[in-house]
Order: structure tokens, then C-alpha cells, then sequence
């Protein structure tokens, strides 16, 4: 866990040669945590990285190599949570009044995970005392809008290339989740109910995972994030799925390092990243456009 000097909000690991309609980004594998925040919590390095969705990034780092660019956060989600709204703040945490444009009443803020979380994974408060509003402002200026800059950018760039543009939101969750035994997929694939990307993509996707042994699920619990809500706009060819991972398939949950399983989990997502890829534009192109390829035929 890197915490010296300074580092930029992200990384693009562009490949050689654009040849797959997708981008892969990860917002939550962030691993550089900066002194000062550090200095700032009551938590201890351990309890701060509950949040991290580590490892996500390299798990999907055949994306590149297959001719998709990939985008990795730096920053850790303890931080800043790169999947919300700019401006999801808690009131309680500021001392100082928040703009009037924050949202301070979303679901996330209410569970203190929120752009600057209150919380980490598991409950755990992170702060002892209340934050500067300028903290806030710094950390979405400096991070969070390079960050989704980038992505803009990326998505616009495939769209150019192909006529349309998949994302796939890379993320990771704990092995039971929410504290309930209940929940016993390995995968979860989230496209916000049929709302984000075509249908074909969910599909194509969930086959690979169940061919793979892993047990897969749709939208429960998590049904796709801020960047899945923000960002999916299948009419328009944009289409976008989020992937949860759980951790103990590829890693000690306690320690943070990868387990016997690693490798073959990177290969099953690499499958995915070339399948995905291979899905025919015809379910993918804005609807416009898509039609009159169909004519063509």
C-alpha cells in the first residue's frame, strides 16, 4: 500500500492497436494512500483497505493486450468513491455548510459511502473528527473529474472507432455479502435491470461465468452503481455492465494477497473480455443505425 509523495488520479493502459469496441475501467483498486489522509483516520491500514476492490485492475489486465484500453484508479475508494455522484456528501462529516448542489439524501450517503465515505466496508467510521468542506471540494477536483474526464474520453474514442462503445465496470464485493449467507453468487452482473446495455450483453456474459463452474447472478444485490446509471445509454450505443467479483475467489480477504485461485479466475476473465468484444454489432450500433444495417442484409 504506496503512501509517499504524490500520484496522478489515474492510469490508462492503452493497447498498441484499438481492436475490441470495449473499455475496461476500474474505479476501486486504488492501493496509493496519501500520508495526510492517513493521518486523518482513526483507522488502522488493514481496516482502511475493507473498501479496496484490489487486484481488480490486474484481474482484467488482458483487456489491453486484446486490443481494449483499460482504466485504473490510483486513489483508494476510502478516499474518494469514483462511482457516485460528484457531490454525495454527508452533512454530519463537513464543518463547514455544504454547496446546495451536493445530494445529501442518496441511499449511499444515508449508509455513509457517499463520494467521501464515512465508512468503510464492514461499518467502520474512518474520521474521528469533521472535515473541512475544501477536503471534499480538493478530492473531487483533483481526482474524481480527471478521472471521469477520462473515461468520457475513452468511451467517445471507441464510439468513433466502432459506432458504439461497451463498458464494462470492473469491481469486487466481499464473499458474503451484506453479512448475509443468503447471497451465494460468486458473480454478479449488473446492467440496472435491462436498463444499461442490450440484453445480449448480459447474456453473453453470464454464459461465459456459469461455463467457468461460478456461480452468477443478475442485479442482486448489486444492480449497477453511479457509472452504470450515468453512462448506460443503450439507444445511443452505449452500453454499459457492471461485474462484482467476489473476493475469497482470487484472494485472502484478510491479508490481501492472491490465492490459488487468482490465475484461473484472470483467464475466465479474459475469455469474457474477448467475448464481449465478439458480440455482433448489430445488437450493439445506436438504434438508427442498427436499423439500417439490419436492411442491408
Amino acid at each position: 500500500m504506496s503512501s509517499a509523495g504524490k500520484c496522478p488520479p489515474f492510469e490508462v493502459r492503452a493497447p498498441k492497436r484499438r481492436t475490441l469496441p470495449l473499455v475496461l475501467a476500474s474505479p476501486h483498486s486504488g492501493t496509493f494512500y496519501p500520508d495526510s489522509f492517513r493521518r486523518q483516520s482513526i483507522l488502522d491500514d488493514q481496516s482502511l483497505r475493507r473498501s479496496e476492490d484490489t487486484f481488480v485492475d490486474v484481474l482484467f489486465g488482458a483487456g489491453p493486450s486484446l486490443g481494449a484500453p483499460l482504466l485504473r484508479a490510483l486513489y483508494p475508494r476510502a478516499f474518494l468513491d469514483l462511482n457516485r455522484e460528484p457531490y454525495e456528501l454527508d452533512p454530519d462529516m463537513f464543518s463547514d455548510p455544504l454547496p446546495p448542489y451536493a445530494n445529501v439524501r442518496s441511499p449511499r450517503v444515508a449508509s455513509g459511502l457517499g463520494t467521501v465515505a464515512r465508512m468503510v466496508g464492514g461499518g467502520a467510521e474512518i474520521y474521528g473528527h469533521k472535515l473541512p468542506y475544501a477536503e471534499a471540494e480538493a478530492r473531487i477536483e483533483g481526482i474524481y473529474r480527471p478521472y471521469h474526464a477520462a473515461l468520457s474520453t475513452l468511451i467517445r474514442e471507441t464510439q468513433e472507432t466502432f459506432g458504439y462503445c461497451l463498458l464494462l465496470d470492473c469491481h469486487s464485493m466481499p464473499s458474503v455479502t451484506h453479512g448475509n449467507p443468503a447471497y451465494t453468487a460468486q458473480v454478479v452482473l449488473g446492467d440496472r435491470h435491462g436498463r444499461s446495455c442490450a440484453p445480449e450483453v448480459i447474456e453473453a456474459a453470464e454464459s461465459v461465468i456459469r461455463a467457468s463452474g461460478l456461480r452468477v447472478a443478475r442485479n442482486v444485490p448489486y444492480a449497477g452503481g453511479f457509472t452504470t446509471g450515468h453512462y448506460g445509454r443503450p439507444d445511443s450505443g452505449l452500453h454499459v455492465l457492471q461485474i462484482e467479483l467476489a473476493r475469497d475467489l482470487y484472494m485472502d480477504e484478510v491479508t490481501h494477497k492472491p490465492n490459488g485461485g487468482f490465475d484461473g479466475l484472470k483467464e475466465v476473465l479474459t475469455t469474457l473480455t474477448g467475448t464481449l468484444g465478439a458480440i455482433s454489432p448489430l445488437f450493439l450500433l445506436p438504434d438508427s443505425t442498427r436499423y439500417r444495417a439490419r436492411s442491408a442484409e
